[in-house]
């Protein structure tokens, strides 16, 4: 047995009252009239920036727009055809440093926070957290209000991970400055898709 068992072995057996887990179908989260609405402006506020995208732009054309001086850009999804490296290609995830964009899928947001799920549809999930800048995908239709909807809307598929990101990886922990891209992406743009 591990010390992590033991340590928890013994405070198992020190538990004098124990209580049913909270019914979740009872608790009155909250809801927004506009979601989306909601959404942007959260996401906005955490330092993310969110754009609209028109039915039929050119969603690679947008990409090199933002980001004029990238050279790296990885991504494994189809419709962008300006990636030079792939998540799933690349023999290990270091290989994905140097990346200066990285375009992933979200699956819904959450209007309460400004974040968004990603599931891993990757081999290596690095380029969500390695990439200096971060371009996601998310459908313009799949906003929740709160993250009890969302949390019911997760699923893992075969490689059993996703993580919920929301705007740029910031730390204010040494001398109180904050610094922008301390342990992931330096800035996130969420390109909200057309259905």
């Amino acid at each position: 047995m591990s010390n992590k068992e033991d340590i928890l072995k013994k405070y198992r057996a020190n538990v004098r009252e124990k209580f049913d887990m909270p019914r979740l179908d009872d608790i009155k989260a909250i809801t927004y009239p506009e979601p989306l609405v909601q959404f942007v402006k959260m996401s906005e506020s955490v330092g993310g920036q969110v754009i609209e995208v028109d039915k039929g732009r050119d969603i690679n054309t947008l990409i090199k727009e933002l980001y004029p001086e990238a050279k790296e850009i990885a991504s494994n999804l189809p419709e962008i055809t300006i990636a030079t490296r792939n998540p799933d290609t690349v023999g290990r995830a270091r290989d994905l440093n140097g990346t200066d964009v990285g375009v992933i899928r979200g699956m819904f947001g959450v209007a309460e926070n400004g974040c968004i799920w990603i599931p891993q549809t990757m081999k290596e999930k690095a380029v969500c957290f390695i990439s200096e800048n971060l371009v996601i995908l998310l459908p313009k239709s799949q906003i929740v209000n709160n993250m009890h909807e969302a949390y019911r809307r997760i699923e893992f598929n075969d490689y059993g991970y996703g993580s919920f990101i929301s705007g740029p990886s910031k730390t204010a922990d040494i001398a109180q400055v904050l610094v922008m891209g301390a342990q992931a992406a330096r800035s996130v743009t969420v390109l909200l898709m057309p259905e």
